[in-house]
């Protein structure tokens, strides 16, 4: 029999029964008006103590995600731990987890995505009875019905961590980020007041340095969110900001409440930036720090090859250009042969992290060659791309599109259905007629290539390139990978 890990505060914090808490919901989210066209978040924060003190202000924040009901099917969902402590994220082993409102499975897809890092392991004990995962479960399905759940308690664990595993984990529009905390505790109402409005800010000025312990029960994965946030581009908008002293308790002894929302950046936000400042802005970045970007690209690979898993770099080491959020492919070539080419579409993690990664990954992950053997290191050479953001194209037809692709600039993304597929502008080099760029492109991504359709889609980006040749340049990235800063 699957394990299933029981309800342990229900009758406490909320209805033991079924129909109690459906009833109890409904009213909370009969009194939520969500502003007109409002969009769905792609994380919140919300508070987790007894409904009667907290449950109207989480209201707030889920009725944002009623309009994805049907989209939604996973849920990230972290929070701090009150009974027993862990280093780091504790996942649990249960298959799935219980409220009166029915079991919700666990995503074990998902946890097995992120168990190779070595701030999470699994700790079934401080699931146990821990309840600010717990709350959150019966809103969750009052508003999503159907979906699978990653519960995660947070611990001692870093900035970085935090934001590391929600990366990992990130996805598109099917995934949601559910952060659990609570704010001050157990201060009289006008401090209580003035000590959340301060974490209050520090939340929509995505600066997680200035929440101290005092602030926030769940100031740890509030800080990680943040962090990730912040390198994400994302906006954050206040959805309320309470304490116990304006719900159902006295003005004496309260506890601090609040909601957040946060939104991803608009596709036109992400285009912004123009062609021109892009290359200007890359070309700068990789000549100042290229051959430091190879040499965390071989240092990668040479750790892929010792500990089978890529370099753990200290980000804070680094530049901070190479710290923000970026996007790149690294490609390896044997005796001027494609040996492995993976990469980041778009970005979604600091461009150091993203490097290292995709590096070891192009060694060892891309499914067309074998695991790379360190015999073959001397011979190899490496490109790293680094992409900018996405472009939709607009276009009537076929003959549309290939009259606006630009040979040698555009790389392109196509899409049609579950069929995708991404070609770099270096292979303009090797196919440098667009019919046969988008021939080729098609093939790539299992589709015939005469294939058109109307659900038919192209984005386009641009992307400088660095490289490093073992026939052009005798010291190689190999021999310089003593001075990585890692960890």
């Amino acid at each position: 029999m699957n394990a299933v890990r029981k309800p342990a505060v229900a009758g406490k914090f909320y209805p033991g029964s079924d129909t109690a808490l459906r009833s109890v919901l409904n009213e909370f989210f009969a009194d939520v008006v969500v502003p007109p066209q409002a969009p769905v978040p792609k994380a919140i924060i919300a508070p987790h103590a007894g409904y009667i003190y907290s449950g109207a202000v989480a209201a707030e924040a889920y009725a944002r995600l009623a309009p994805a009901k049907e989209t939604i099917s996973r849920v990230i969902l972290l929070g701090p731990c009150h009974r027993v402590a862990v280093r780091g994220l504790a996942a649990s082993s249960a298959d799935a987890f219980s409220t009166p409102l029915g079991n919700i499975p666990v995503d074990k897809g998902a946890q097995r995505q992120i168990s190779d890092l070595d701030q999470v392991r699994v700790v079934d004990e401080t699931h146990a009875e821990e309840h600010s995962l717990e709350v959150h479960l019966p809103f969750l399905q009052e508003v999503l019905g159907e979906f699978s759940v990653l519960p995660l308690v947070v611990g001692d664990a870093t900035n970085d961590q935090v934001a590391e595993v929600l990366d990992v984990l990130w996805g598109g529009d099917e995934t949601i980020i559910v952060i659990s905390s609570d704010l001050s505790h157990y201060l009289d109402y006008d401090t209580a007041s003035a000590l959340d409005r301060q974490t209050c800010d520090a939340i929509e000025e995505l600066n997680p340095d200035a929440i101290q312990r005092d602030q926030a029960c769940g100031r740890v994965p509030v800080k990680g969110l943040l962090t990730l946030a912040k390198r994400r581009g994302m906006s954050v908008e206040t959805v309320n900001l309470v304490n116990s002293g304006d719900t159902a308790g006295t003005k004496d002894r309260v506890v601090g409440y609040g909601a957040w929302v946060f939104h991803e950046p608009s596709e036109e936000t992400l285009a912004s930036d123009t062609a021109v400042d892009f290359e200007t802005k890359t070309q700068a970045l990789l000549d100042q720090f290229g051959t430091t970007l190879l040499k965390v690209a071989g240092a990668s690979i040479q750790h892929g090859l010792a500990k089978n898993k890529p370099i753990q770099v200290n980000q804070e080491s680094f530049p901070p250009v190479l710290q923000q959020t970026g996007a790149c492919f690294v490609t390896l070539y044997k005796n001027g042969q494609l040996r492995g080419c993976i990469g980041s579409p778009e970005a979604h993690r600091p461009l150091i992290q993203d490097v290292t990664h995709n590096a070891f990954r192009s060694a060892f992950k891309d499914p067309r060659f074998p695991a790379l053997k360190s015999s073959e290191i001397e011979r190899l050479d490496v490109s790293i791309s680094v992409l900018s953001p996405q472009v939709a194209m607009t276009f009537e037809n076929e003959a549309d599109l290939l009259g606006q692709l630009r040979p040698g600039v555009d790389g392109l993304v196509i899409a049609d259905g579950p069929m995708r597929a991404l070609f770099l502008p270096s292979v303009w080099a090797q196919l440098p007629e667009p019919v046969d760029f988008l021939n080729r492109l098609k093939l790539k991504a299992g589709m015939g290539a005469n294939h058109w359709s109307d659900s038919f889609t192209a984005h386009r980006f641009i992307a400088g390139e660095v490289k490093q040749s073992t026939l052009d340049q005798p010291e190689t990235i190999w021999s310089k990978i003593g001075n990585t800063p890692s960890q």
